[in-house]
């Protein structure tokens, strides 16, 4: 997405690996912050990974507390962006509507809507009639209610990284693509010796958000990051004349995990893939499309006479609760981690940024994500997301 890698430094006040929406992030706000040495190592093109792939929503409607504040921090944060940092990212505040079709998802999502309205969220249950007349192009049988919150929408997940790059460029951070990380030597000492296929840089702090290929640069430093690769579709349908005046919600059918959204003048639809098994498969596959076909049939079958344009394959980070890694790595010296976001990373990105800025700094941040650390796998404290697709 971005070009002119930079040379490789020497020495860094602090090291990122990962140049998609969250290391961005987090270079942007360590450079506003006044740290001016910080490098972005990324072993491809900046937004390159799952931040180019992403759906591009952008939502507060969690089950768990973290993620709504980390949602609804961020929401915040993409609202001002043509302000700070100062770039375009065409936000579509059009609404995130969940379809229902389970008793159980229902008295689940009534909980969660109290728990966001609580959390100052303004989401809220609505009857399948209403539901309707949100998304016209659902068909309602089998339907029993619906959660929807209008501020949530999408917005262009390089537009994003862009703007966080040109900003933090401008304060002094440097990006240095094609530089792919292959050892990190001193795990608990003062100093890391990060070791590319570009030369090696010398820093006291090194930050992982390197996505779907954490795991690996955890492994180089002693550290567990429960993080797997797994595939996601999605393909674009054509041309839509008849919503082109038309405000269309982010419409995601919950029991099934089909969902739609405008993309241009027509739509973007994805789905998850239950027969999928973790690995770094980026190739396109049709094997998934029958079960694509029949959740459309069921849920949206008006969208079966419009033609499929393209699509694409990237991949979801995931952990074993489908919930963040955040934090800093205990006896590993000054190395964090933001990783492992399971589908919530570009829309989460704004205020991870935030946070690990104050962790790095030593300042408390917005947000108490203790809870979020790898070490809760291995004390029996997992905490699962249900809103997730």
């Amino acid at each position: 997405m971005t070009s002119g890698s930079v040379e490789l430094p020497a020495r860094a006040e602090v090291v990122v690996i990962g140049g998609g929406v969250i290391g961005t992030s987090i270079a942007f706000h360590l450079a506003e912050a006044g740290v001016r040495d910080v490098v972005v190592v990324e072993r491809d093109e900046l937004g390159s990974g799952s931040t180019c792939k992403a759906a591009g929503g952008v939502r507060a409607q969690f089950s768990d507390e973290l993620n709504i504040r980390l949602g609804a921090r961020s929401l915040e944060a993409f609202q001002r962006f043509p302000q700070r940092p100062g770039q375009e990212i065409d936000l579509h505040r059009v609404g995130y509507l969940f379809l229902l079709s389970s008793a159980d998802h229902v008295t689940a999502f009534e909980r969660n809507v109290d728990l966001q309205n609580s959390l100052g969220v303004p989401s809220r249950m609505l009857s399948v009639e209403e539901a309707r007349r949100l998304s016209p192009l659902v068909e309602t049988d089998g339907l029993l209610a619906a959660a929807y919150s209008p501020e949530d929408g999408h917005c262009t997940p390089e537009s994003v990284v862009l703007g966080y790059t040109t900003a933090a460029r401008r304060m002094g951070a440097r990006f240095c693509t094609g530089t792919a990380v292959e050892s990190i030597v001193g795990a608990g000492s003062d100093t890391f010796r990060v070791e590319t296929g570009r030369g090696t840089v010398i820093t006291r702090t090194v930050v992982c958000a390197a996505g779907a290929w954490s795991r690996s640069i955890g492994e180089m430093v002693g550290v567990d990051l429960p993080v797997s690769p797994l595939r996601r579709q999605v393909v674009f349908t054509g041309p839509m004349p008849e919503l082109l005046d038309r405000v269309v919600p982010f419409t995601i059918d919950f029991g099934s995990t089909f969902y739609f959204h405008r993309e241009g003048r027509g739509l973007l639809l994805g789905m998850s893939d239950p027969d999928e098994t973790p690995g770094f498969k980026l190739e396109v596959s049709d094997a998934w499309l029958p079960r694509l076909t029949e959740a459309i049939g069921r849920r949206a079958p008006r969208l079966l006479d419009v033609g499929v344009r393209t699509g694409w394959a990237g991949l979801y980070e995931v952990t074993p609760d489908h919930n963040a890694l955040i934090g800093q790595a205990e006896g590993a010296g000054r190395f964090f981690y933001a990783t492992g976001f399971s589908g919530h990373g570009f829309l989460q990105g704004p205020a991870v940024g935030e946070v690990v800025r104050d962790l790095v700094l030593g300042r408390e941040p917005f947000l108490d994500v203790s809870a979020l650390d790898a070490s809760r796998f291995t004390a029996g404290q997992a905490r699962p997301e249900l809103n997730r697709v």
